[in-house]
């Protein structure tokens, strides 16, 4: 059985986060206001009876993996196609930071999808290997169940959520951000996929 629906759940708070820092491939901690926001994320996913989780292997999304699959026990898969946009040298700088560095350029990235930061990779780059992950759930080979969740970032959902819906890239960054441990569903009919919920979540 190929899934049928499809939630993209971004990590909970890090100290990057807090910081106000750019993450990328950066394997940065869950703050414990992140655990918790884990933690009381729980009941609501829950309810969508996912038959596998696959989380990004950067701490952050695999630990706020592991706080579901060990509440609800169902197994765990690492897959590192799952990883945040590689920021390249912006990685570790604040906003302000990039904004006097590089005057513009943090506007034009938000603008553009398929434009990258110095060293990093586009939303559009993202989004095509983070389809392969979903690619090979459809995969006539493939025995995951109906419901399949998966524990990532909040870039990368964005992406993966644009290019899964088929939207002209030009379009893409019209979808807002996700907060922490807040979440997107996708629904498969009739081979396609649409949206349930975006940026849905426990606030508290």
């Amino acid at each position: 059985m190929s899934p049928g629906r499809l939630l993209l759940w971004r990590h909970g708070e890090t100290d990057y986060n807090a910081a106000g820092r750019m993450q990328g491939h950066l394997d940065s901690a869950l703050t414990p206001v992140g655990w918790n926001q884990a933690r009381f994320a729980i009941p609501a996913l829950a309810r969508f009876s996912p038959d596998l989780v696959i989380a990004s292997d950067l701490h952050r999304a695999t630990d706020t993996a592991t706080v579901l699959t060990e509440a609800i026990g169902v197994p765990l898969r690492i897959d590192k196609r799952l990883r945040e946009t590689h920021l390249g040298e912006w990685q570790g700088m604040t906003g302000p930071e990039v904004d006097e560095a590089y005057p513009g350029d943090r506007a034009r990235w938000r603008a553009d999808a398929a434009w990258a930061p110095p060293g990093g990779e586009s939303r559009v780059d993202v989004a095509e290997r983070a389809t392969e992950v979903v690619e090979d759930l459809l995969a006539p080979n493939s025995e995951v169940g109906d419901a399949v969740l998966l524990a990532t970032h909040g870039g990368l959902i964005v992406a993966l959520t644009a290019k899964l819906l088929d939207l002209p890239v030009g379009l893409w960054p019209s979808l807002g951000g996700i907060m922490n441990c807040h979440w997107v569903e996708l629904g498969r009919r009739d081979g396609k996929w649409r949206l349930h919920a975006y940026n849905a979540g426990i606030t508290g």
